[in-house]
């Protein structure tokens, strides 16, 4: 059995970005819901305070400056409009990250084009809501730590840039503003990267426990040495096989094969020998069927065949001929004089009264007959015959014991 494959869980320090690019690609499909639907909620609120915002304007903003206040608001508030609409669609998925970051940039840069006209006396009307953008842009629109982080950056340095120099703010007020704008980037970033960081790491544990648990199911559904499905899960398969083939009215055929000459093998050359006999053997087998097939091992060293689709009788009886022939091929680990070689019972199906327990065991009693008549061949079942009437079960325990 293979080892349990751990996720790779290295994350670059500023970015967050997983070092291997496939489990980048599977977090940013496994988050794409939760962050299409926090963006929707995100770009309601965020045109919705914007538009309060607005209210406070009859009293800190001129009435000739009103229309053109207002003019830079509806433009600021077509971006959110413009990419929840986007969020409906596909498009929204090849880039969602950087369409939510545009609509944080958006809102900050409406309330520069407010404030740019507007008397320094306003100044402490607007910059509340660029810390409040800072917050919406770390927390709460749904992009990507990185992505806000160039945003709010971007928006301080033009904020400094604009109102320092060219709208010439004077010193202490644009270092008050600049207190708590690059206050709220500390706090809002540093609360923005570490939620990024516990969903990356929670995304990491998910993946390792999903790993263990498939390698427990694996283990459990599995034979230990061969890789090979065991009992348990060929049961299933069977069950399945049958359900499918009385739907589409087709045929598949189970075949009980036994090895010939593996107890010399163990005897000659030890248990590890044999355990590399029943393990190649396993592996040409595989090779031997379709994909579709199933080969399983269902103890010591017998192992059963399930094709489905096999198409008719004549089908049957040649991919019986074709594992005879796979199975009494040379084998590397062994001499030449120690080759094995297979005795086959094969069952077509599905037939009337039919169970999987009772497939198994016709197709069980019809490998003992060619073994009880001179092995290295294989024989059919015949489903025409009622189970009960079986008569070589007796005789079969009595040789095994």
């Amino acid at each position: 059995m293979r080892s349990i494959q751990k996720p790779m869980s290295s994350m670059h320090l500023l970015t967050l970005r997983f070092a291997d690019d496939a489990q980048e690609q599977a977090f940013f499909e496994a988050n794409l819901a939760r962050t299409r639907q926090q963006g929707q909620i995100a770009c309601l609120v965020g045109m919705f305070v914007y538009i309060l915002h607005g209210v406070l304007d009859q009293w800190f903003v001129a009435p000739d400056d009103m229309m053109r206040v207002w003019l830079v608001r509806g433009v600021a508030l077509c971006v959110p409009v413009l990419v929840l609409l986007i969020s409906t669609t596909s498009w929204f998925d090849r880039c969602p990250h950087f369409l939510l970051a545009l609509v944080g940039a958006a809102a900050g840069v409406g309330l520069m084009a407010m404030q740019v006209k507007l008397p320094v006396e306003s100044a402490s009307y607007y910059y509340p809501m660029m810390v409040l953008v800072t917050f919406y842009t770390y927390n709460f629109i749904g992009t990507r730590f990185i992505y806000a982080l160039g945003v709010d950056l971007a928006l301080l340095a033009a904020y400094n840039v604009l109102f320092g120099l060219f709208v010439d703010y004077p010193l202490h007020t644009l270092i008050g503003h600049n207190f708590f704008i690059v206050s709220a980037n500390l706090i809002g970033g540093s609360a923005g990267y570490l939620a990024e960081r516990q969903r990356r790491v929670l995304f990491v544990r998910e993946q390792e426990l999903d790993a263990e648990r498939q390698h427990h199911l694996q283990r459990s559904l599995h034979d230990g040495l061969t890789g090979l499905p065991n009992r348990d899960l060929l049961y299933d398969r069977i069950l399945q096989a049958e359900h499918g083939a009385r739907r589409h009215g087709t045929l598949a055929c189970g075949y009980f094969l036994d090895l010939d000459g593996f107890k010399n093998v163990n005897d000659s050359f030890g248990h590890k020998v044999g355990d590399q006999v029943l393990h190649d053997v396993a592996q040409r087998l595989k090779l031997a069927v379709r994909a579709s097939d199933t080969v399983a091992r269902i103890g010591g060293d017998e192992f059963f065949v399930l094709a489905e689709d096999i198409g008719n009788e004549a089908a049957a009886h040649a991919l019986a001929r074709k594992l005879l022939q796979e199975i009494s091929a040379p084998l590397p680990s062994l001499p030449d004089q120690a080759q094995i070689g297979a005795s086959i019972g094969l069952c077509i199906f599905p037939y009337e009264g039919m169970t999987v327990s009772d497939l198994i065991h016709r197709a069980d009693e019809a490998m003992y007959r060619v073994k009880t008549s001179g092995k290295g061949n294989f024989s059919a079942a015949d489903t025409s015959v009622p189970e009960a009437m079986v008569s070589w079960a007796g005789s079969r325990q009595a040789e095994r014991a």
